[in-house]
């Protein structure tokens, strides 16, 4: 037993050692939604990963590549915005842009308030009242949209501090992380712009009606035909609406990869989705190979 718990300590201590610079962003903003207790982090046997719930304070945790090359991406992960799968769409991705010289921000956004696992609620929900996951989530979509564009703000305030290209900062989300992409999207000023956008099935469903900014940033858009909860044609509609416009935009639609393929390794074409975006970034002068 001793060596066991001297064992996890060391795990603990590595940990510790591996991260952690974490910067508190602003949630002053007003809202009905009440917080019970800290934020919760555990692995989900339903969706078999690690998951933080129960955000109401904001933060991003940096990830700092050994040869910065001035890019940087705001990473937001999914979940229905009752969870956040912080792993696979977030630490993992964050990791793999940093051997690009890319410095990456993992961002853990306002979530439903939630109890002992939020990933239950959500799964329960989903069969039993499908409707109040649409109600909840609206109460803080609002709130995530914000700190999306407060975390652009800090990092290009901070452009300095990061080695950061002020104007090279992108904002990438997946499913539900991809509404709040897209809610940057539609909502940014001038100071929180973002400089390019990559929502990755975005969850297109709770955005309503929406209309390409003059000055919208480039996008690539990842999705796959066969996503289980039907995102595919918000996507492909997102791709149709910024060309229509003349905008920068690319598609990569895979007819397989399911929903939720993040950094997961499938034995599918979808498992390279992140070097398509890192082939477009290159294109498109967003980064380079520094």
């Amino acid at each position: 037993m001793k060596t066991l718990k001297i064992l996890f300590l060391l795990l603990f201590m590595t940990h510790l050692g591996l991260s952690q610079e974490i910067i508190k962003l602003p949630n002053g903003q007003e809202t009905s939604a009440v917080w019970e207790g800290n934020e919760k982090e555990y692995f989900s046997n339903i969706w078999q990963t690690q998951v933080v719930t129960n955000v109401s304070i904001p933060t991003m945790e940096v990830f700092r590549p050994e040869n910065p090359n001035g890019t940087a991406v705001i990473v937001a992960p999914g979940g229905g915005l009752y969870a956040l799968s912080i792993l696979s769409e977030g630490d993992d991705v964050a990791k793999w842009l940093n051997k690009k010289g890319i410095t990456a921000f993992v961002l853990k956004y306002r979530l439903v308030p939630t109890g002992e696992d939020g990933v239950k609620e959500i799964t329960d929900a989903g069969t039993t009242n499908p409707n109040s996951i649409f109600k909840n989530v609206q109460q803080v979509l609002p709130l995530s949209w914000q700190d999306g564009l407060n975390a652009i703000s800090h990092v290009r305030q901070n452009a300095m501090k990061y080695n950061i290209d002020t104007t090279k900062i992108g904002f990438m989300g997946f499913s539900a992380g991809g509404a709040v992409t897209m809610g940057v999207a539609f909502n940014y000023t001038k100071e929180n712009r973002p400089d390019f956008l990559v929502p990755v099935y975005p969850w297109m469903t709770v955005m309503g009606e929406y209309t390409v900014p003059n000055d919208a940033p480039p996008m690539l858009v990842i999705c796959a035909s066969d996503d289980p909860l039907g995102l595919a044609p918000g996507s492909a509609k997102l791709y149709s609406d910024w060309l229509s416009a003349g905008k920068i935009v690319g598609l990569h639609m895979y007819s397989k990869g399911g929903h939720g393929f993040g950094m997961r390794t499938q034995n599918l074409p979808s498992d390279s989705w992140i070097e398509r975006f890192y082939d477009w970034s290159l294109a498109e002068g967003i980064t380079n190979t520094k």
